[in-house]
């Protein structure tokens, strides 16, 4: 009885304690005292891009080719693996920006000189985030045109060195619960006196960097060992569909069963929905939707969330840590804004009250916890700033980012850097500057200013939709990484024949894809997160380069179609409805439970509406033209505008469905 009384009185103080602070964040003008105007927001994120260049410029003069900054000493330290982490890890920031010149030499300079086979144990999880996760985004944007930071001379150095990382990581894996070991040595392989102990976002943090990986280099491997990982986890969560923080990767016993969505846990939530939107693999779905329903069940006290213990419930720890404020922003990408907008305003009023987020606050003293007084410079609060801000365009954002930006620059700008913070209530300063804050607190805060003022950028303005990893590096959403269940050719054969086009036309003629992604409207999790099948029969020699930059009709090939239709007039073919395809467009050919050519009158609901969708780089509607030559310009629909814009909708019958493929027969024999 004592005990639940304790219980309950700490639930009561939590909850006064959450409404107030939440009504004063929440104030008309709380936040600061003038709200960011438009010219403001471009100083602003000037003001960004000169912090990043002060830091990055002071650890290219100071530290470089070691791992990390010492910005206070301007001396640099070896941290993870001693292959000038930090400029691994700020390349795409640097194409960001737009700084081809630096771009360039950094990508040529680490191909030519980073190399690891060497005598190294590191951490699985930061040297997959940090190192991987870096190469394969500054490959896949050096590598491509598109982008507009292509580099002449570039041989995808990065991604042989990304297959080179990822295999020398693969002996972790080896584990009775296909849960990674923590570390491994790069050459020997994973040590005898190796702890069995882990984390689950140690092992639930990798899907999204090897499973590009897989798909850019034909390998199933690597996606394959990431998979087993979770489904390890998941596979072992509570009855109430809770994780603990650590694992045994031996026995898969939890070590430590306080289930939260911050320390040691976070980004297991994070890959589960990211690596479904990327990849639109719907295991990983399905293990979000029930993570996240208990999450939001157990953990979450409006605006608030705690530590329980998965296997009961019960109340652990009445903590706020820093690493739970990336959360908002996962709940923009799930669909899920009105909770993200109540807890984003707690979290920043903790920033408020110091100026910057301890890595422990307790909620029941409304204090700062003993021993978890720092600021590393983390940027889940600013990531999380900016898609609120993305989602909402609310400029309450603006000013949040503002007070951000004044408290770095006060407080924690350093003769050659940006230092770490010991103490948020003193703002005593720390000699050490993370990569992260070049790869993802400047990253975040530029973007949300830059989206304020007219975004021209490659995430904004580009030729693909972005997903950004839980180290902010930036993993594409082009056909031939999300595409592979539904093309035929992205796990096959792949015939990239740059000649006289007869090879795109004769691609093109079957470029035909299995899965459907669906989504609605409506701004809730179970609408959003939504997903059908269909398919058709296709068999394809070989993927041209215009169609793996997303290209996936040519005008030869429609007007081929034309003319076999006049000289077939019972036949029924695809081109009933012309599509005029922009440049990186993809056609997902729709679900064949379309509404029948006889009733063309009849009212269709808008979820069957949207089995029939087309997913292009850019957030322009397509015209269609129907078999009668009227046109109509279609609804654009987007899925959180962070993933795939999906725009008009393409009327495909059953029928016309089976004549494409008795045309496909008989063409193939």
């Amino acid at each position: 009885m004592r005990l639940r009384l304790r219980r309950q009185g700490r639930a009561s103080a939590l909850l006064c304690l959450s409404a107030a602070i939440l009504a004063a964040a929440l104030l008309p003008g709380a936040a600061v005292a003038d709200g960011v105007t438009p010219s403001e927001a471009r100083l602003l994120r000037d003001e960004v891009k000169d912090m990043f260049y002060h830091a990055f410029d002071g650890y290219m003069q100071h530290a470089f080719p070691l791992d990390e900054l010492r910005p206070l000493s301007c001396q640099g330290e070896d941290s993870l693996g001693g292959y000038a982490l930090t400029l691994i890890d700020s390349l795409d920031t640097l194409a960001l920006l737009g700084d081809k010149e630096r771009f360039a030499a950094g990508v040529e300079w680490v191909g030519k000189n980073v190399r690891f086979d060497i005598n190294k144990t590191v951490s699985v999880f930061e040297t997959n985030i940090r190192i991987l996760g870096g190469l394969l985004s500054a490959h896949l944007i050096a590598s491509d045109y598109a982008t507009g930071m292509k580099i002449e001379s570039y041989d995808d150095q990065l991604l042989h060195l990304s297959v080179d990382l990822a295999q020398r990581l693969l002996p972790a894996f080896d584990t009775p619960t296909g849960i990674p070991f923590g570390s491994v040595n790069l050459l020997y392989g994973v040590d005898d006196d190796e702890s069995k102990i882990t984390s689950t976002a140690g092992g639930g943090t990798l899907a999204l960097e090897f499973g590009v990986l897989s798909r850019l280099t034909n390998n199933t491997v690597f996606e394959q060992v990431a998979k087993n990982s979770v489904r390890g986890i998941w596979a072992r969560r509570s009855k109430l569909n809770l994780v603990g923080a650590h694992i045994n990767v031996f026995t898969g016993e939890w070590t430590q069963k306080d289930a939260g969505i911050g320390t040691s846990i976070d980004s297991f939530y994070e890959y589960v929905l990211k690596a479904y939107l990327l990849f639109g693999d719907e295991e990983y779905l399905y293990v979000f939707q029930e993570a996240y329903k208990a999450a939001m069940h157990y953990l979450h006290h409006d605006p608030w969330y705690i530590e329980v213990n998965m296997n009961s419930g019960a109340t652990v720890w009445p903590l706020f840590n820093s690493l739970q404020a990336f959360w908002p922003g996962l709940q923009v990408l799930a669909g899920d804004v009105d909770p993200a907008i109540r807890t984003h305003a707690a979290f920043f009023s903790v920033w408020k009250k110091y100026g910057f987020t301890p890595e422990g606050f307790n909620l029941a003293t409304s204090t700062v916890q003993n021993g978890q007084r720092s600021y590393p410079l983390r940027p889940e609060l600013i990531e999380s700033t900016y898609w609120l801000f993305k989602a909402t365009r609310d400029y309450r954002y603006l000013d949040v980012g503002r007070d951000i930006l004044a408290s770095l620059q006060y407080a924690a700008k350093c003769p050659c850097g940006y230092c770490h913070i010991s103490d948020v209530e003193t703002h005593k300063q720390d000699d050490h500057m993370e990569s992260f804050f070049l790869a993802e607190t400047v990253k975040y805060l530029w973007l949300l200013f830059d989206l304020a003022v007219g975004p021209d950028n490659i995430v904004e303005n580009g030729p693909y939709k972005y997903i950004f990893s839980t180290e902010g590096h930036l993993l594409p959403a082009t056909p031939e990484i999300t595409l592979v269940d539904e093309h035929c050719l992205h796990f096959g054969d792949r015939g990239y024949d740059s000649g006289d086009g007869s090879s795109i036309q004769q691609s093109a003629n079957c470029a035909q894809f299995d899965e459907r992604r669906t989504v609605s409207s409506q701004n809730s999790l179970s609408n959003v997160l939504f997903t059908t099948r269909g398919y058709i029969k296709g068999v394809c020699p070989g993927l041209s380069h215009a169609q793996k930059l997303g290209i996936s009709y040519h005008a030869e090939e429609d007007n081929t179609q034309n003319s076999r239709s006049h000289e077939h007039p019972d036949e029924s073919y695809v081109d009933q409805s012309s599509v005029q395809i922009q440049s990186s467009s993809v056609i997902l050919i729709s679900h064949p439970a379309t509404s029948p050519p006889d009733e063309p009158s009849k009212t269709r609901s808008r979820a069957q509406h949207l089995e029939n969708i087309v997913v292009t780089g850019d957030s322009e509607p397509i015209e269609v033209t129907d078999a009668t030559g009227g046109s109509s310009e279609g609804n654009t629909e987007f899925f959180s505008e962070v993933t795939l814009s999906i725009s008009e909708q393409i009327e495909v019958t059953a029928e016309e469905i089976a004549s494409q493929d008795n045309h496909i027969e008989d063409s193939t024999s």
